[in-house]
């Protein structure tokens, strides 16, 4: 990941040694956040975004998970799919997220500290941990929650099959307005026709 800012620079670098004890704990979330952060940034890209917010959107994407170091091996590593007790302490990653990048307190943070806070926000309000809706949840948090949905269906889990693209693309056009930003969904599309990132090729 090539960041062009000395603040987020020093972020990344400051960070990166959690991201390496999560990956020792569970390298499939770490690799799952490898994936999403390219893919997250390819469409910030298709989105025209800034320098600065594609540094935060860089940032974020590579962090996004890095909350799951603060949920029980019971959860994190279940071979099996998680009962509605178990979602909801999952679901508590996100703020344990923002917290562990906000507490750097390095110039930046704040910024990637929230988008990591609302990368689970749905479009029509029915997400976490806050409720927002539509441009209240940051491009940012939009941009990485197709990214990570679309990774999240594409690989094997202990406990399901991996879905094909055109599986993956079907449900993501089914959650489209409910989940997704229909703007961002179409510049996703093109992303992700190139086929570059396509199911089982990243």
């Amino acid at each position: 990941m090539e960041l062009d800012d000395p603040i987020y620079i020093a972020l990344y670098k400051y960070t990166k040694a959690v991201s390496a004890a999560l990956g020792y704990r569970d390298l499939v979330t770490r690799l799952h956040s490898e994936r999403v952060q390219a893919l997250a940034e390819a469409i910030g890209m298709g989105c025209g975004l800034s320098n600065k917010e594609l540094n935060i959107l860089k940032i974020a994407a590579s962090f996004h998970d890095i909350g799951k170091i603060g949920t029980p091996d019971r959860i994190l590593l279940k071979p099996s799919p998680l009962d509605e007790a178990e979602r909801e302490i999952m679901k508590q990653h996100s703020e344990i997220g923002e917290r562990i990048i906000a507490a750097t307190e390095i110039e930046g943070s704040r910024q990637a500290s929230l988008v990591i806070r609302h990368h689970h926000e749905y479009y029509n309000g029915t997400g976490y941990p806050d409720r927002l809706s539509g441009e209240e949840i940051s491009i940012c948090s939009r941009i990485i929650a197709i990214a990570d949905s679309y990774d999240a269906m594409a690989v094997t889990r202990s406990y399901r099959h991996a879905r094909t693209h055109l599986e993956i693309m079907g449900i993501l056009h089914k959650e489209t307005g409910e989940k997704h930003d229909p703007e961002l969904m179409r510049v996703f599309c093109q992303v992700i026709e190139s086929r570059k990132f396509e199911a089982g090729k990243i």
